[in-house]
């Protein structure tokens, strides 16, 4: 029996909350360079659809959320939602559940050097891997400015990996 989802091809979106949804889409458009495709919302019920159906308090709104496109790679759904119950501290890499993404940069210097002159926070220096099957990649995380973490990844000449074997990660075309 074939292993895996049937049909599935991949990553269509990823979905994040963020405090204030203008706010986010004035960040990933003016400073990431991304489109917003389409706005959806008011969301909110007055029965337990919220909970059967996104596993949240049942009387969550969502007053909006948008679908953006950044380059050649996955959607983002960004949603604001308001909860009785919500959590505003944003999780660490290390909580369970906590994340990141990585987008994927031509020139890791030039990128980090836009960044700060954008007064986007940059955390520590770019770190060269040069061990191990990551050897070639050059990467930095940054935060956006609710402190979401983000990350910026290059790798012009290949990660050792490749040499080692026939699969391959996937990296957003030119």
């Amino acid at each position: 029996m074939k292993k895996g989802i049937p049909g599935n091809r991949g990553a269509e979106h990823f979905g994040f909350t963020v405090p204030n949804l203008k706010e986010a889409l004035e960040f990933f458009e003016n400073i990431l360079g991304a489109e917003t495709v389409y706005s959806i919302g008011p969301f909110k019920s007055d029965d337990n659809w919220m909970t059967d159906h996104l596993n949240v308090h049942p009387r969550t709104e969502i007053p909006q959320a948008a679908i953006v496109k950044l380059g050649n790679g996955s959607n983002f759904e960004i949603f604001e939602y308001n909860s009785p119950d919500q959590k505003k501290e944003m999780p660490k890499n290390s909580d369970w559940s906590g994340r990141h993404i990585a987008f994927y940069v031509d020139d890791i210097n030039i990128a980090v050097q836009y960044l700060k002159d954008n007064n986007i926070e940059v955390l520590g220096d770019v770190t060269t891997m040069t061990e191990g099957p990551s050897a070639g990649e050059s990467w930095v995380y940054f935060l956006s400015p609710w402190g979401m973490q983000l990350e910026l990844v290059s790798y012009e000449n290949g990660k050792a990996y490749e040499k080692t074997t026939d699969k391959k990660a996937f990296t957003p075309a030119k």
